[in-house]
């Protein structure tokens, strides 16, 4: 990575609880978040400019849930970008969450670049969807960002990630964001959570990347719900002036499963 080069840090969907003795899957999310966390700091390849959270922070949408996890990342002196998953009190998550060194949704300006935050959720639904207002903000965003590259980062897949379950539960009205970020050049790639599993691919010449969880993942091409093996992880994301992304899941093998985490529900 070169001297002006950026280095972001994502993490997604620690659905995390105010007790902190909380699981889904069988895992104790809290913890799980902690470690995920200590790990990307400790291993980290140099300064990182940004974090990332990609939705699903909270399980609950408690308060004591949203203040935890602001006191934990607030403390990294860092930019923390946040958006939405399907699983958070819209209301409780604004008001606690839009307080720097946080940001809620939104954009973030960088030295050459634009990361595009975009609000899928969709109150009562697992599903998300992008309100017109919020496909006109991406609209005069990507038109502004002319001569910078652009990272658009929303929680739900706009593409299928190929488990017919799960791709249910992706953006309802993806072919109208699909047209607007393919029809600018400046789009890099769309960054995305929710599929619990990591995924790296091209859509129309713009690159879609999903991260794993914080805490238990799906198993990759499944009819049905089938949790996988495989341990938290999370994501590097260098940016370069040239428009370049390189990237790396890194997973935490010593947190390996063992047994197959239970399936306690059939949503994302």
């Amino acid at each position: 990575m070169t001297a002006s080069s950026l280095r972001l840090l994502q993490l997604t969907d620690p659905h995390l609880f105010a007790d902190e003795s909380g699981e889904i899957y069988g895992v104790r999310t809290a913890a799980t978040f902690a470690a995920t966390l200590q790990h990307a700091l400790m291993t980290a390849p140099g300064p990182i400019d940004a974090l990332l959270v990609t939705g699903d922070i909270a399980e609950d949408g408690e308060p004591a849930t949203y203040e935890r996890f602001r006191r934990e990342v607030a403390a990294l002196d860092l930019p923390v970008l946040c958006l939405p998953g399907n699983h958070e009190d819209r209301g409780t998550m604004t008001r606690i969450l839009s307080k720097p060194p946080l940001q809620l949704c939104g954009t973030h300006r960088m030295p050459g670049w634009r990361i595009v935050l975009l609000d899928s959720h969709l109150a009562g639904s697992d599903e998300g969807f992008l309100h017109t207002d919020e496909l006109l903000r991406l609209e005069r965003e990507l038109i502004a960002a002319a001569g910078e590259h652009v990272l658009v980062c929303v929680h739900h897949q706009p593409v299928p990630v190929g488990s017919p379950w799960l791709d249910a539960y992706g953006i309802v009205n993806a072919e109208a964001f699909l047209a607007q970020v393919t029809a600018h050049d400046n789009v890099r790639a769309v960054l995305f959570g929710h599929v619990h599993q990591a995924s790296d691919r091209m859509h129309r010449g713009v690159r879609m990347i999903s991260t794993p969880s914080t805490c238990a993942q799906f198993t990759p091409h499944t009819e049905r719900c089938v949790m996988d093996l495989a341990p938290p992880g999370f994501r590097w994301l260098a940016l370069h002036p040239d428009g370049r992304i390189e990237t790396e899941v890194v997973w935490l093998e010593q947190l390996r499963m063992t047994e197959r985490p239970p399936d306690t529900r059939q949503e994302a």
